[in-house]
């Protein structure tokens, strides 16, 4: 029967062989495409830089456009809001060294979602037939009664029951934080579909996509066996006017027309609190100013950032007085603000 079933396995006329084999890999000519390559965007594309960008290229690049796209920038504008949002999830994932590493292994995708592994069956499948489903390793030339009595053997053992302590399972949760909480660190309590409630730590500069685990509150254990653990997926939701860039935060910061031209102290929110900051006289709109270590706070080795604050003029209600000033005011050197346009 051993040797019957071998020919019945290694028969290249098997319908379900030749069923497989009209799956070839792209690789291989079959023109079979992975939804990673035609779905998924591609966060280095996103941002115009090179795969091997250092650091410093990636910010500069994200800087450009985040100023060129921001939403208080092109209020109304529906697709500049599209377009900033990409760029700032490109950022965050290629800002962070880990998931940048992990994007470019291909463990997740570009929103830092777990990549869906292939079933274990398509490294077997590929084989050549009569050796698909043999053991691991160097292969034999021909399938003895050996190797058959290896397969079913396996099967029977696997199918027998485990006695003893067993570990129970670990359960899966998610939890929504505040952006200031996410970036400071805050206690929050998630409420379980069975009742219970977890505090949850939350560490400074927790980012959306983390998962964090909480040892022992999982599924119960069989036979005595340990609890499983709760893995808790963070999402973090957006602030009002900070944005996330690795461990620095940025924002768009509205200045008076007074402020801009003549400088001056003026008071600026921060994710730790408001702190005075002094503007330089005669700042345009886009100016870009910086306060060190006010960005996410240090955690885990990991130096503080810094807060980047990007200067927007607003001219204010209509000032009749203002409007009959400049009706009559001559500066002394006259400057086009679109000569580099022309």
């Amino acid at each position: 029967m051993l040797q019957a079933l071998s020919k019945r396995i290694s028969s290249p006329n098997d319908p379900a062989d030749a069923h497989r084999r009209q799956f070839r890999p792209a690789s291989e000519g079959g023109g079979v495409h992975t939804i990673a390559e035609t779905d998924s965007a591609d966060p280095y594309k996103t941002l115009g830089v090179a795969r091997d960008a250092s650091q410093a290229a990636i910010s500069r690049a994200y800087r450009k456009l985040a100023k060129r796209y921001h939403p208080d920038l092109n209020p109304g504008n529906a697709e500049s809001e599209s377009r900033f949002k990409a760029i700032s999830g490109a950022n965050g994932l290629l800002s962070d060294p880990e998931k940048r590493s992990r994007f470019d292994r291909g463990e997740i995708d570009s929103s830092g979602q777990e990549q869906a592994r292939p079933p274990p069956y398509r490294d077997y499948a590929a084989g050549e037939p009569g050796r698909r489903y043999g053991r691991a390793g160097p292969q034999p030339a021909e399938w003895g009664d050996d190797d058959f009595a290896d397969v079913f053997g396996t099967m029977f053992r696997d199918g027998r029951s485990q006695t003893g302590p067993r570990r129970g399972a670990d359960q899966n949760y998610s939890l929504t934080a505040e952006f200031l909480d996410a970036v400071n660190g805050a206690t929050r309590r998630l409420t379980l579909p069975d009742g219970r409630t977890l505090d949850v730590k939350l560490p400074a500069g927790t980012g959306s996509g983390d998962i964090l685990r909480l040892r022992g509150q999982g599924g119960d254990g069989f036979q005595g066996g340990a609890k499983g653990d709760a893995l808790i997926e963070i999402q973090v939701l957006p602030h009002r006017f900070f944005q996330r860039d690795g461990a620095d935060i940025r924002l768009v910061l509205p200045v008076s027309l007074t402020e801009a031209a003549l400088g001056g102290p003026i008071e600026i929110p921060t994710p730790g609190g408001a702190v005075r900051m002094r503007v330089p006289p005669g700042s345009d709109s886009g100016t870009e100013l910086r306060l060190r270590g006010r960005g996410v706070p240090e955690h885990g080795g990991r130096a503080a950032g810094d807060l980047y604050a990007t200067l927007r003029i607003m001219l204010g209600k209509p000032d009749p007085a203002l409007n009959a000033f400049l009706k009559h005011w001559t500066p002394e050197q006259a400057d086009d603000p679109r000569k580099d346009m022309t």
